[in-house]
């Protein structure tokens, strides 16, 4: 078969561009996103009570809610927050592969099931599920010029003319802008007014809802069988009011002499907001802050460009002069970044991998074989990638990069042993070929099933790191079996058609010629040395076990010492800020914090954007007027000094004296969309229910304090705070009754008066807004307030709350969070400088189990509960490889035993890749991870090549110890050659700066150790382990060569 292929070399060549042609196809329509998507499905729930208060919600409308999602099939854990604004937040976070519009449907039918248990005012306002898209796109901020146009008409024009139209671009599956600004109108009554004309709060609604509505008449003249009719008219009624003036004259009262009480009267009309819960600014100017997220599988660099394009054609033909947008975050900015400094280390990795190839071949037309044949495997990847729904992102990069070293190596291997055989026989090119393949064609397929066998079971893994995993694998697998075809049918009718058979041939003195003829002599003196090497240590089984042995020992003691990790938090170019200022603090003192912080970024050389959001707290996702966040955006890699670690460092030391607030910074999660920051997530739970949050704040304060304690630790911070001022209103019903007055009317009255309450509705720029009744804020501005306040008995008279309530100041929570049913505090942090994240939740862990009192445990979010959960995978898949690997060798060589060798000489290299790790300061994380699997099969190959020769050699008639010995000497050429023509690639990422740096180097360095350690230590163990467990038959290979030289001479 390859005899004809050689013969027939525009048929491999038409393969080829076979194999090309689909893969650039697929590259075309491949979706890039930054990571795998490996953040679990969410389903969200939100419920609106207003005039709520934290407790009411979560005994009102979480803990129904809670109970009834509880045993929902795949779920992982659910969180839940409440705040004091009548808002709630439950997040069902559910196992990765669950189906996410299965578990919206499961999640849509339990909430369905419990809301005739929920307070009426909550079902009114809609309970809204929605499937949380996990990928974050990017932060618009709406700004203006014009002061005219404040953070109200921001908000709606956002409403009305971009989310609409963003949503409708292909790839987004989120759109929305944050806090709730919509247009209402919003109907301020006056109680001292209502008192005068003895009008109640229900009387008021009442009207409104009356007067205020949709009614279909019908027609008139419409057949009815019984008479003709000439004329059909329909009849319109022009439904509810949409102005300012229409509810103002909205009747309440009238008399038979036609006096009437109108709305106008006793309260004040305006169009303005449904509610006042959020101050946002970008650079210190009011902005309305829309988030976009990515759906699943679509192109988000395709997405976000579709975005910036829908953008500007709205800015250039609608926005009203002076408003602009700015991008305060945008993911494609780090991905761009990321994936072109891998595409530059690729081309690096590339000419690098061809000077090394240059080098030891030593002439041009060898060279370009190579270097041909190694993208075709490369592009026909991208085939296998699209079929198996696998992204373009930044693991599968890496994966094209290190396979740049791996399938260079077939086409090496052929090449070289065409050379061996022309010099050997002084054979022509063609001749040559046919021979080397008919020797070698066994080695090129052993070591494609070998490096295919690694990684077959990597990509069974389960969770997030199986996602990895299986991306890497699947990548890796398909271009190396790729690689193998290419090696059977390309290459060698490439060799056939290009190479000359210049050996004995004295070539001209250029410079080239002579560096190229020193190297080789300096080789081959290298390689006679390397030969007297294994001739002496071979039959000493002491020092082949003795390195091994050695190896073993510094491999186990390295792996100690190596701090351990999961994924690298990256310089992604933007950090968040987190403040919380004193309980009871209002929306604008919280904002003139934020005011702060934004003037001392602004000083920063390196900071090009803060957008702050007073009233919003982006770890839960929650509200409350004494939170807030601001988004620091960084200038480009290319035009900062510093890295975000330390300009971060920097304006934590600028804001450390700004009084009144706890300020805290942290990085983004490390994987978009999974967890909220980057470092650590826990949550403390109260697993006794005692519900006593005083007691809750006093164990977390403790808590913190200990965790601070540790030196793996840094910046560990919660803000559960049980000290917010608040009022009980004690009611004294024997009073209430004598005076004629519920206690459900008089608390839907202060409902009404001091929460607000949603009436009705009208629809208005096609959208629908909200009729809020509520009484003006010089009526409810202080507690007592509530004393001077009336409400109507059974017998038509206005009775005042002083009369049957008194006020009793407590202190309690602005925000209550709960985890699994539990109540619970936020915890976050990150690992010291030098610290793992591993060693970091080892520590946590610890004080936990030392210092917690009985009653309260922790529980783990984010990205660390699958951190935690992971445990010794990676081991286990390490181990399976082996296996597969040993398996796969067995049957190519019909022994349990000849494999021995490949597996016993791998110590060498996982214990350079850990030297390595250590040495340059990184850690054990994904990345390592995925490189020592990966090197079982690299190695394993440069092993096969010795073993697959020396057998050869034995079957020919050699004793054991000469075809060793043989074996490694006449292989070392191509293991040297394809080793560092490997770390020669490795090379751009090894010294990696800029984004996705930390992976890079961690990749790259964990490969090259292992590679270095592996190849010049394994050279030296295989031959020793080969003589100590080979057992071939004999049979005459030299007299099969001699025939095959002699069939091709006759043709």
């Amino acid at each position: 078969m390859i005899k004809k292929l050689i013969s027939r070399p525009v048929f491999s060549i038409v393969i080829s561009l076979v194999i090309v042609l689909l893969g650039v196809l697929s590259l075309i329509q491949l979706p890039v996103t930054q990571f795998p998507s490996i953040s679990p499905p969410k389903v969200n729930i939100v419920a609106e009570y207003p005039g709520a208060n934290a407790e009411l919600m979560i005994k009102a409308v979480v803990i129904p809610l809670e109970r009834a999602l509880n045993g929902v099939p795949g779920v992982k854990y659910i969180a839940s927050d409440a705040g004091n604004d009548g808002t709630c937040l439950i997040t069902v976070v559910f196992k990765l592969g669950t189906d996410p519009n299965i578990a919206s449907v499961n999640v849509q039918n339990r909430v369905a099931a419990v809301n005739n248990k929920l307070p009426p005012q909550v079902v009114k306002e809609g309970i809204k599920i929605s499937r949380e898209e996990s990928n974050m796109l990017m932060y618009v901020n709406l700004t203006s010029k014009d002061t005219n146009l404040d953070v109200n008409f921001l908000y709606n024009y956002a409403d009305i003319n971009l989310i609409t139209e963003i949503k409708k671009i292909d790839g987004v599956g989120y759109a929305d802008i944050l806090g709730n600004r919509e247009y209402a109108m919003r109907v301020w009554l006056k109680p001292d007014r209502m008192l005068a004309y003895n009008v109640s709060a229900d009387e008021v609604l009442k009207s409104i809802d009356e007067q205020n509505l949709e009614a279909a008449p019908g027609k008139t003249g419409e057949s009815s069988g019984k008479q003709a009719q000439t004329f059909q008219y329909v009849l319109k009624y022009p439904g509810r009011y949409n102005t300012k003036e229409g509810y103002e004259n909205i009747i309440i009262r009238s008399s038979s002499d036609g006096q009437m009480l109108k709305l106008k009267d006793v309260a004040d009309v305006e169009f303005g907001s449904s509610y006042y819960d959020l101050y946002s600014k970008m650079n210190g100017k009011p902005s309305a802050a829309i988030m976009i997220k990515q759906s699943y599988g679509s192109n988000a660099s395709e997405v976000i460009k579709n975005i910036k394009a829908k953008l500007a054609e709205i800015k250039e033909t609608s926005f009203p002069k002076g408003m602009d947008y700015e991008l305060s975050y945008d993911v494609s900015k780090f991905l761009d970044a990321s994936i072109e400094k891998v595409i530059h280390t690729l081309i690096e990795a590339f000419i690098l991998v061809a000077f090394v190839v240059f080098l030891f071949l030593g002439d041009f037309r060898s060279t370009l074989i190579p270097a041909i044949a190694v993208p075709i495997s490369l592009i026909g990847t991208f085939l296998f990638m699209q079929f198996f729904g696998i992204t373009l992102n930044l693991i599968t990069l890496f994966a094209l990069v290190l396979a740049i070293g791996i399938v260079v190596d077939d086409a090496i291997v052929v090449v070289e042993a065409v050379h061996a055989k022309m010099e050997e026989f002084d054979l022509s090119p063609k001749a040559a070929t046919i021979l080397a393949m008919s020797e070698i064609s066994g080695a090129i397929i052993a070591i494609t099933l070998v490096m295919a066998a690694v990684f077959i079971p990597a990509s069974f893994m389960s969770g997030p790191v199986g996602i990895f995993y299986k991306q890497f694998s699947v990548t890796m697998a398909t271009s190396i079996i790729l690689s193998g075809i290419v090696a059977l049918t390309f290459t060698p009718a490439l060799c056939a058609m290009l190479l000359k058979n210049t050996h004995g041939v004295e070539k001209k003195p250029t410079p080239i010629n002579r560096f190229i003829k020193a190297f080789n002599n300096w080789f081959k003196n290298l390689q006679g040395k390397y030969k007297n090497l294994i001739e002496h240590i071979l039959n000493r089984k002491l020092i082949t076990f003795g390195i091994l042995i050695a190896f073993c020992f510094g491999t186990w003691g390295m792996s100690n010492v190596v701090p351990t990790g999961f994924i690298p938090n990256e310089d992604q170019g933007v950090f968040y800020c987190l403040i919380s200022t004193p309980p009871g603090s209002t929306l604008e003192r919280t904002d003139a914090v934020l005011s702060k912080i934004q003037k001392e970024a602004a000083k920063i050389e390196d900071i090009a954007s803060v957008s702050t959001t007073a009233g919003f707290e982006i770890l839960t996702e929650g509200t409350g007027a004494n939170s807030g966040t601001a988004l620091i955006n960084l200038k480009d890699w290319s035009d900062r000094k510093h890295s975000l670690t330390e300009i971060m460092s920097e304006l934590e030391e600028k804001t450390k004296n700004i009084k009144g607030a706890n300020i805290e910074y942290f990085p983004p999660p490390a994987v978009p969309g999974y967890g909220a920051a980057g470092g650590f997530e826990l949550r403390l739970l109260d697993k006794a229910g005692s519900g006593d949050y005083k007691k809750m704040e006093t164990v977390n304060k403790q808590f913190v304090e200990d965790l601070n304690k540790r030196p793996e630790l840094s910046s560990v911070f919660g803000f559960y705070n049980a000290s917010f001022p608040q009022y009980i209103l004690n009611v004294d019903n024997e009073k209430a009754q004598q005076k004629g007055v519920t206690i459900d009317n008089a608390m839907n009255t202060l409902s009404t008066l001091i929460g607000s309450y949603y009436s009705t509705n009208f629809i208005k720029f096609d959208r629908q807004y909200k009729v809020m009744v509520q009484a003006l804020p010089q009526y409810r501005a202080k507690p007592e307030d509530i004393l001077k306040l009336y409400v109507k008995n059974d017998r038509d008279e206005m009775v005042p709350f002083a009369s049957f309530i008194t006020l009793q100041k407590v202190y309690g929570l602005d925000e209550i969070t709960r985890h699994n049913m539990y109540n619970a505090s936020e915890l976050s942090g990150s690992p010291a400088p030098g610290y793992s994240s591993g060693q970091a939740i080892e520590a946590i862990k610890q004080v936990a189990k030392e210092k917690l009192p009985k009653g309260f445990g922790i529980d783990w979010a984010g990205i660390s509960i699958d951190e935690v959960a992971k445990g010794n995978q990676t081991l286990y898949i390490f181990i399976i490889s082996l296996v597969f690997v040993y398996l796969v060798l067995s049957a190519q060589y019909d022994s349990f035993v000849l494999p021995l060798p490949v597996i016993l000489s791998l110590p060498t290299g996982i214990f350079g890749a850990f030297f390595l790790l250590n040495t340059l300061g990184l850690e054990n994380n994904i990345y390592a991870q995925i490189a020592m699997v990966m090197l079982i099969g690299i190695l394993g190959k440069n092993a096969v090549l010795i073993i697959e020769f020396a057998v050869q050699r034995q079957r020919a008639g050699a004793t054991k110890m000469q075809a060793a010995i043989d074996g490694a000497a006449a292989r070392l050429r191509p293991i040297l050659m394809t080793s560092f023509a490997f770390v020669a690639g490795l090379i751009p990422l090894v010294f990696a700066t800029g984004p996705g740096a930390i992976g890079n180097r961690t990749i790259g360095a964990a490969t090259a150790g292992g590679m270095i350690f592996g190849t010049l230590f394994g050279v030296v163990v295989v031959p020793g382990l080969y003589y100590l467990f080979a057992r071939v038959p004999k049979h005459n290979v030299k007299e099969e060569i001699e025939d095959i030289i002699k069939k091709i001479e006759h043709e």
